[in-house]
């Protein structure tokens, strides 16, 4: 086994939240690069005439934090696009969280947001945000959910539903639960579920168990509509 503790970024979460509502974030979704930016470190001179050896003195001076670039998939309307807009002349909070569950804190501003609009290629979005002040570092914490789960498929006979387990910081691991009418269906715990007649006439939801070493959490999503013939 090799000796390192690297790591990929699959699994970093960034959330976002204004400085008013401190405890409420937006996690960005379908995030493709965070770029953290690089702080840079002044120095001071404190030269004077009997510098030893006549060679000029520093002192640490101030820390300018660095711009930051968020990029992702660009859904129009979507809570991310919503809270990038809203986030205009204002300061705001960011949070980037990591694979391993570390989780970095600092204040943001947002410096711009551009979109690019391919004729064949996937819609993109680039987030800038000036990092306002000093970071603070937590350690692993339970999965908070930022973005419900969600069911994709026709809610009919026949047909399969697929669960998609939401936004969770920091990153975890899935169970599922599916249920129908709020009350968990017995065996239904894979991320699909294939519907039959007994699920006519009911709404079916997923409940997403997160788990990671902090802890676990849950979160189920909106139910469909009922499901048909």
């Amino acid at each position: 086994m090799a000796d390192t503790a690297a790591m990929i970024g699959f699994g970093t979460v960034f959330e976002m939240a204004d400085e008013l509502t401190p405890t409420t974030f937006v996690a960005f979704g379908e995030v493709i690069t965070v770029d953290p930016g690089e702080d840079e470190d002044e120095e001071v001179e404190a030269t004077h005439m009997q510098s030893p050896d006549a060679t000029r003195e520093y002192i640490p001076g101030l820390t300018t934090p660095g711009e930051m670039v968020v990029g992702m998939n660009y859904i129009p309307g979507s809570a991310t696009d919503l809270a990038i807009i809203a986030s205009r002349r204002k300061r705001n909070i960011g949070r980037v969280t990591l694979p391993n569950g570390v989780r970095k804190t600092f204040p943001i501003v947002r410096r711009g947001y551009a979109t690019e609009i391919p004729l064949d290629d996937r819609m993109t979005a680039t987030a800038t945000f000036r990092r306002a002040g000093s970071t603070t570092t937590d350690a692993a914490t339970a999965p908070v959910n930022g973005i419900l789960p969600a069911i994709h498929g026709t809610p009919a006979d026949g047909e399969t539903l697929t669960a998609n387990p939401g936004i969770w910081a920091p990153f975890a691991m899935f169970t599922y639960q599916w249920n129908a009418d709020g009350v968990a269906i017995p065996g239904a715990e894979s991320p699909t579920l294939v519907l039959d007649t007994d699920n006519v006439g009911e709404a079916i939801s997923v409940t997403v168990t997160a788990t990671n070493t902090g802890g676990s959490a849950s979160a189920t999503s909106a139910p469909t509509t009922a499901v048909t013939a």
